[in-house]
């Protein structure tokens, strides 16, 4: 069976990172989110990457610190709030955005996964997103055409991985990570445990090793985007 598993986020990256690269993020706000990775990737100090994530993290937290350093040339993204930075540099003309609806986005790289070059959507029509983009009608009913996405680097979070790779993610920090898993020429996943091959169950799995080509122990605790407390009654 082929080694995937890596001592540090630092070398599960090492030989894989260049300049101007496309790379998936997995997340939903700070929901599974790869952040010993991310940190690690910015360790590399590799410019120019295109980033693909439905966010762009929060002020210093996740792809915040890439934008501190301005690693981060483009974004395709569905959501950028929440970042101060972000928007500066946005509006500075600093960084490119690329906005998609985040149905949108979560299909583009699920087609992209699955070899798909392109598919027709009705989200975005008579609105900026379908400027440029080739039209038709189906039915009546006018479409566009989104491309499917691919990258040269996933990074992604699960809770459970066994050494070859196969992985469970826990509840909605599943989100973009599957998807991603399967669309990037190599895989890097951050996990909570680590546990022999033949553990899992197989109906259980969410995304199967093959998929995976590298997989390291997560440095991080998830952080808390927003807290919210129920007041607590009186007596």
């Amino acid at each position: 069976m082929v080694q995937k598993l890596f001592d540090s986020p630092a070398h599960a990256l090492e030989d894989i990172c260049r300049d101007d690269m496309t790379v998936m993020c997995g997340g939903f706000g700070l929901c599974g989110m790869p952040e010993s990775l991310i940190d690690a990737l910015q360790l590399t100090g590799v410019i120019g990457i295109t980033a693909v994530s439905n966010n762009a993290g929060i002020d210093g937290v996740g792809l915040g610190k890439l934008l501190e350093t301005r690693q981060i040339s483009k974004m395709i993204s569905s959501y950028v709030g929440n970042n101060k930075l972000f928007a500066e540099q946005y509006l500075n003309g600093d960084i490119e955005l690329e906005f998609n609806p985040q149905g949108t986005l979560s299909e583009r790289i699920r087609v992209g996964g699955a070899g798909i070059p392109g598919f027709y959507t009705k989200t975005g029509v008579g609105t900026l997103i379908a400027e440029g983009k080739e039209h038709k009608d189906f039915d009546g009913e006018t479409f566009i055409l989104e491309t499917g996405l691919i990258a040269d680097l996933a990074l992604i979070r699960a809770e459970v991985a066994d050494e070859a790779g196969n992985l469970i993610y826990r509840k909605t920090a599943r989100n973009f990570n599957p998807m991603m898993a399967t669309a990037a020429k190599v895989t890097v996943v951050e996990v909570e445990d680590i546990v022999p091959s033949g553990t899992l169950n197989p109906d259980h799995i969410h995304t199967p090793g093959i998929y995976v080509q590298r997989i390291v122990k997560s440095m991080k605790r998830k952080q808390i985007e927003f807290t919210t407390n129920r007041v607590r009654e009186a007596g």
